[in-house]
């Protein structure tokens, strides 16, 4: 058992870090978010205890942690990265908020809950690379989707001149965009290309009908080239495909139904990949068709579709081969 669980709150200007050993709250410091701040006051901890006998844990706050994350994988120390509704509903009725008493918080849960503790590994270089690349690529074609939008919304409800004069704008911003966009994506591709490991589960993906190149890249993406996630089903709770059951004594008798707590994003694409692949007249296409025949209800079929494609790419990427279409197992023929 670790001797000191450290809490950290991460703000985006600064760190609050707390100790705890024994039940006593010790050395509650403010450090500024950078990495040679933290890393001073790191190994002003290391010289008085061995690494081996730390454990700091912190929320998951995006971006303002890789300064955090970045010292711990150089120092070697234990690094629980854990996310905030969890310690939220774990830590008891609280009343107030301020950055020590979270920090407080979040020392009490690592050291009450020290056996669950999943400890943080720093992914490779290329997919850290893939992931700001790919969340900048997201960002410029939601602008370039809302100036498109303005090209046509706006036509008819202003003054034509002023709408000319506008629309010339719009359309210097939307080529500027698309360079630019262009030019992300020969970078990411380039970095796909020169990985072998990418490479090869990025051509596995895209050979499931329905799965494009960015579904592939975000499944890659989200499951640390398929290192974090082993189990499909995990990943469909993950992404809010899985549906719950929700009933309660004899009052309570909900439809079972997929949870809000979910990863937007990576639950979007996927939605748009059913939605290619329900269109299809492969198997997904013949399965949406039949069920909707039957009288079954558009999105919860959907969902189903969404469940059946997660699972076709993890089993594509543990058996490393190409899906295929109407397969017959050789085992259940004989």
């Amino acid at each position: 058992m670790k001797k000191i669980f450290i809490g950290v709150d991460v703000s985006k200007l600064k760190l609050d870090f707390c100790n705890y050993q024994d039940g006593v709250f010790d050395k509650e410091v403010i450090v500024t978010n950078h990495s040679q701040a933290i890393k001073r006051h790191l190994n002003d901890i290391l010289s008085d205890i061995g690494k081996d006998s730390l454990l700091i844990c912190a929320e998951y706050t995006g971006k303002y942690i890789y300064p955090l994350t970045c010292v711990c994988d150089e120092l070697g120390i234990d690094l629980w990265i854990e996310n905030p509704v969890q310690i939220k509903y774990r830590s008891g009725m609280q009343r107030g908020k301020n950055d020590k008493l979270d920090a407080r918080k979040i020392a009490i849960y690592a050291c009450r809950f020290e056996d669950q503790a999943h400890l943080f590994s720093m992914p490779e270089k290329s997919i850290q690379s893939l992931k700001q690349l790919v969340r900048e690529r997201d960002m410029l074609v939601c602008d370039r989707a809302k100036y498109k939008g303005q090209l046509t919304d706006q036509r008819d409800f202003m003054d034509q001149l002023l709408f000319k004069r506008k629309q010339k704008r719009l359309l210097q911003l939307i080529a500027n965009l698309n360079k630019v966009i262009l030019q992300l994506e020969e970078e990411i591709q380039s970095i796909v290309d020169n990985d072998p490991t990418l490479s090869k589960q990025h051509h596995l993906l895209c050979s499931i009908d329905g799965v494009g190149e960015i579904t592939s890249l975000k499944m890659i993406i989200e499951t640390n080239a398929f290192q974090d996630f082993k189990d499909p089903r995990k990943f469909c709770c993950h992404a809010g495909v899985a549906p719950f059951s929700y009933t309660s004594g004899s009052s309570v008798r909900s439809k079972r139904k997929v949870s809000h707590r979910a990863d937007k994003s990576i639950k979007s694409l996927l939605h748009m990949a059913a939605l290619s692949a329900s269109k299809t007249s492969g198997e997904l296409g013949q399965y949406y068709c039949r069920k909707v025949a039957e009288g079954k209800n558009k999105i919860t079929v959907l969902n189903a579709i969404r469940a059946k494609l997660v699972l076709r790419m993890f089993a594509v990427i543990k058996n490393e081969k190409e899906y295929l279409q109407n397969y017959i197992n050789p085992l259940a023929v004989s």
